[in-house]
């Protein structure tokens, strides 16, 4: 059956966000004498803003309480000053050029805000690529549940099995697999560590994999479309 979508989620696979705030987190922890450790932190990659609280966290290992407002605002502003000087990870923009050439349908399933999405893809100039987003407004779910992806399923009208989705983690993987589609995952340094055996392919980079030939390991070879 050919591959007729490809369904792109965001943070951690077309900007590197998940590791930015992972630093920007490390960074308050130092500060105050404190260590953030990947493990407290790595389940809470996908998962809605309230999972896990690292306020809370940084609190109990002090024993006494902190300034929220001040290191909200500082943590804020130090993870946006990284956000700005990360590139778009390798291999994405071949990817979705890839895709337009192939007349494949293309969208983005994401647990963030509409804000915050658009807003980088705008700044990258990445936005046109994408023929439907769906973030956290659309849907009111957050991965694993598959809601994001399923709505985008439905907008492109693309049946589960015709599209691969691309992901970084374990939650994204498993939001995926419950929609009924292929994945690939593609981890960066604050999920290599974490299981991604769900996927169907694990990839250290979609530079590393040329979009036909990934095609052709899921799907058989693929020319553009008439």
């Amino acid at each position: 059956m050919s591959i007729l979508a490809l369904v792109f989620d965001f943070d951690g696979l077309i900007l590197d966000t998940e590791t930015t705030d992972f630093q920007s987190w490390q960074a308050v922890y130092r500060a105050h004498g404190c260590e953030l450790r990947l493990e407290d932190w790595a389940d809470c990659v996908g998962r809605p803003a309230g999972h896990f609280d690292p306020l809370e966290h940084l609190e109990r290992l002090r024993g006494v309480r902190v300034d929220r407002d001040r290191i909200r605002a500082e943590r804020s502003a130090k993870m946006r000053q990284l956000n700005l000087a990360q590139p778009v990870l390798p291999g994405v923009r071949e990817y979705l050029r890839g895709a337009r050439e192939l007349r494949l349908k293309i969208g983005l399933a994401s647990s963030s805000d509409r804000a915050w999405v658009y807003g980088h893809l705008g700044r990258l100039g990445l936005l046109d690529y994408f023929d439907t987003i769906k973030c956290v407004e659309d849907t009111g779910a957050h991965k694993p549940d598959p809601a994001p992806y399923l709505a985008v399923l439905d907008t492109l009208r693309i049946a589960a099995p015709r599209a691969v989705a691309f992901e970084d983690s374990p939650h994204g993987v498993a939001a995926a697999k419950a929609a009924g589609m292929l994945c690939v995952a593609v981890p960066n340094p604050v999920t290599r560590r974490l299981g991604l055996d769900r996927a169907d392919l694990v990839l250290d980079s979609l530079a590393s994999l040329p979009l036909p030939a990934l095609l052709g390991r899921l799907d058989g070879p693929r020319r553009p479309a008439d």
